[in-house]
């Protein structure tokens, strides 16, 4: 663990508050190490973590100026830009898409064109018709010839039931590894490999009309310190990352996670690519899920 001194800890820490998307797990673990390993007051910032009582409020929450930082996801801010909140991207946390359209790998579904006249499984009703419909299309299937049911989030207990052929929102580091240990074996099609452009899974935003540029360069810089440690020391970060809240974090299903989380992490928080955040917006413009296509260059600032 770090050890902090005078020398390398400011006198006055500026606060931030940072709501998470979901409770504490892998994917949060640049955060939490960046925390635990005194990165955030090295650089002058005292970052206050909260979990949300309700996972669809965080960037609410930021838009209303409740909580300074948020995490949430490339496509929802997207939306939530094009819908007029005061949204802006402030860095990325997961720079690869972590959701998958999943199946259990017993032989029946081989490509997606074998989901025609079967059952898929979604947590959350909204853009599966776009993104499935476009999935499935790349297989000449149409979003009508499949019928889908809202499961909740019983994603892994619905496919391994046989309540659901396929899952929709089972993310391929945790799914995959809760199935595993249940004794079945999934094997996961890719959006990004299927006619969905890609995107970053993971982002903080912040407050469009009063963020602090200088907080959030401050922020980004002690992800990055984060990253980096926990690129050069897997093993050691999973532990400090394990120790955090033990009675939750250090299980078997974490630590695999993690482990197939470490290549996802962004190695440079604050970089961005204006592109690809403009081809989704097309995408989603096109797909009819937004109104209006919103410019990365309107709610992409530049934080380097």
């Amino acid at each position: 663990m770090a050890v902090l001194t005078s020398a390398n800890v400011s006198a006055t820490e500026k606060p931030l508050t940072l709501m998470l998307d979901w409770f504490v797990n892998p994917n949060h673990g640049p955060i939490i190490i960046a925390k635990e390993r005194g990165y955030f007051a090295q650089q002058g910032i005292k970052v206050e973590i909260q979990e949300p009582a309700d996972p669809s409020t965080p960037a609410k929450l930021v838009a209303s100026g409740k909580v300074d930082l948020a995490v949430s996801y490339q496509p929802s801010l997207t939306m939530d830009v094009a819908a007029g909140l005061p949204l802006v991207r402030a860095s990325t946390l997961i720079a690869t898409p972590l959701n998958t359209l999943m199946v259990l790998d017993n032989g029946k579904i081989k490509s997606l064109a074998d989901l025609k006249g079967k059952k898929i499984g979604i947590a959350i009703a909204g853009n599966e018709e776009a993104t499935i419909g476009t999935m499935l299309a790349q297989e000449s299937v149409k979003f009508s010839d499949v019928e889908t049911i809202n499961i909740g989030w019983a994603l892994s207990s619905s496919l391994a039931s046989g309540k659901v052929d396929a899952i929709w929102g089972g993310l391929r580091n945790f799914e995959t590894n809760q199935l595993e240990l249940e004794g079945y074996k999934a094997h996961a099609f890719f959006p990004e490999e299927h006619g969905v452009p890609t995107y970053d899974e993971l982002v903080f935003v912040a407050n469009a009309n009063n963020y602090d540029k200088q907080a959030i360069q401050a922020f980004n810089k002690a992800l990055e310190q984060a990253t980096t440690y926990i690129v050069n020391h897997p093993q050691a970060s999973w532990n400090e990352f394990a120790s955090y809240s033990p009675d939750t974090l250090n299980n078997e299903l974490n630590k695999r996670a993690w482990s197939d989380t470490l290549t996802r992490f962004a190695l440079r928080p604050s970089a961005v690519d204006l592109k690809r955040y403009d081809d989704y917006a097309e995408f989603m413009y096109n797909q009819g899920i937004i109104k209006s296509q919103p410019k990365a260059a309107n709610y992409v600032p530049d934080f380097n």
